[in-house]
């Protein structure tokens, strides 16, 4: 429900103090507007509330410090496994306080995820962007990418499956009624946005080198849970489309131990990468739902 009392009705402004009122609505960030893809007869956060999952660091904190510092509008909701250990978070938090939301989610704990919806929608009601960026690649004396067939071992697929697929689609489950509701309203899109960060290695067609099992059968499968939502979201005619991004190799954490044999002008920096996968994002139209996106604007076979 995207609106700000629990009846659901439309706004009647009937008396001075209600125009007093929702005046201070609108400087607190409301907005209605009549080309809500949603409904028009609801109040509308200027400039949108976008939701970055995995935010903590790497390509998640430049998303929310990009989509913070390049309008002066809209708002962001943070989330992470540790906020008070986010001290990048915190630093953002500091200089946009009134539109930076910082909050717990962890990808394995759906009670988290299931909170984490509520506490956005008793705050804001809707949502417009949805964007997934939490991931894992390897974890020192636990997770290491598989080179060769017999170092497969059943414990890397399950935790590399769990984060990197079943944690966005069931950030997704419960973060659907807030985008539905949200659509493009407060946007200069028609739509709102789910946005996955997958990766090429994750697409069957273009797989020749193989190895490394466990993150591309994850990203593999995140690719079909993505592209099953977008079909059943396209059938229901929800203003919500839903996309997936490959945002190159970035150096950051994750790609930090692998960095080597990566060839010369194909490391980018989370700012440039960041940079092309939000232009990819902001002109995603209804005709998008269920593709997949290199950095770059080119499609990547699945």
């Amino acid at each position: 429900m995207n609106t700000l009392v629990k009846s659901g009705g439309a706004w009647l402004v009937s008396s001075s103090l209600a125009v007093a009122a929702l005046r201070k609505m609108r400087v607190a960030g409301f907005a209605t507007s009549s080309s809500s893809s949603s409904s028009s007869s609801f109040p509308n956060w200027e400039g949108g509330v976008s939701m970055v999952q995995g935010a903590s660091r790497g390509i998640g904190l430049e998303f929310v410090r990009q989509l913070l510092e390049n309008s002066k509008k809209g708002y962001v909701v943070a989330t992470c496994r540790n906020p008070k250990e986010a001290t990048s978070l915190s630093d953002l938090k500091n200089r946009f306080s009134d539109r930076l939301f910082i909050q717990k989610l962890d990808v394995t704990d759906e009670t988290t995820i299931q909170e984490s919806a509520e506490s956005v929608r008793e705050r804001y009601g809707s949502l417009n962007l949805l964007i997934n960026a939490a991931g894992i690649l390897s974890i020192p004396g636990v997770l290491q990418p598989e080179t060769t067939l017999n170092k497969v071992e059943k414990s890397s697929l399950m935790l590399t499956y769990e984060v990197n697929a079943v944690g966005p689609i069931l950030v997704m489950k419960h973060m659907w009624p807030l985008l539905k509701a949200g659509g493009g309203s407060g946007t200069e899109r028609e739509v709102a946005v789910v946005a996955n960060l997958s990766a090429r290695v994750g697409s069957i067609g273009d797989n020749r080198l193989g190895g490394w099992h466990s993150y591309r059968a994850s990203k593999s499968a995140l690719n079909q849970l993505t592209r099953n939502v977008s079909v059943e979201l396209g059938r229901k005619k929800d203003p919500v489309v839903c996309i997936l991004l490959h945002p190159g190799t970035v150096d950051t954490d994750l790609s930090r131990p692998f960095q080597r044999n990566v060839p010369e002008g194909k490391l980018f920096t989370r700012e440039y990468s960041v940079q092309k996968l939000l232009h990819i994002i902001n002109n995603a139209k209804k005709q998008d739902n269920g593709k997949f996106f290199a950095w770059d604007g080119q499609e990547i076979p699945w």
